[in-house]
C-alpha cells in the first residue's frame, strides 16, 4: 500500500528545491546588479579622470606652443611666421591622431564575430567589404 507520506514528501522536496533555486537566482542577480553599479561608478570616475587629463595635456601643449613661438621670435623669426609654424604643427599632430583613430575604428565592426556567423561557403568578395 502506498502511503500519503511518499507523494507529499516529494511535493515538499520539489517545493523546497524550487525555493532554493529561486534564492540562488536572486543572489546571483543581486551580485550582478551590485557589480554593475560598481562598474558604473568606476566608469564615471575613469571618464572624469580622462576629461581632467585631456584638459591638462591641452594646456601643456598650448604652453609648449607658446614657448616655441617665444623662442622662435627671440631668434629673429617674425611673429607671424612663428605663429604659422605653430598652427601647422598643430594641424600635423591632429592629422596623425585622426589617422590613428580612423585605423582603430575599423576594429569596432567586430570582424571576427561577423566572420564567425558567415556560412563556410560565403562569397570572399562580400567578406572583404565588411
Amino acid at each position: 500500500m502506498e502511503t500519503h507520506a511518499g507523494p507529499a514528501g516529494l511535493v515538499e522536496s520539489v517545493t523546497l528545491l524550487l525555493g532554493d533555486l529561486r534564492q540562488i537566482a536572486y543572489d546571483r542577480l543581486e551580485l550582478a546588479a551590485l557589480e554593475a553599479q560598481r562598474a558604473g561608478a568606476a566608469l564615471a570616475f575613469i571618464l572624469a579622470g580622462g576629461i581632467v587629463i585631456g584638459a591638462l595635456v591641452a594646456s601643456a601643449w598650448l604652453g609648449a606652443m607658446a614657448a616655441m613661438v617665444w623662442c622662435l621670435t627671440g631668434n629673429g623669426i617674425a611673429l607671424g611666421a612663428a605663429l604659422l609654424l605653430a598652427a601647422l604643427l598643430n594641424l600635423a599632430f591632429a592629422f596623425v591622431v585622426a589617422f590613428m583613430v580612423r585605423r582603430k575604428s575599423l576594429g569596432l565592426r567586430f570582424p571576427a564575430t561577423v566572420q564567425s556567423f558567415r556560412p563556410s561557403g560565403a562569397n570572399p568578395a562580400v567578406q572583404a567589404r565588411t
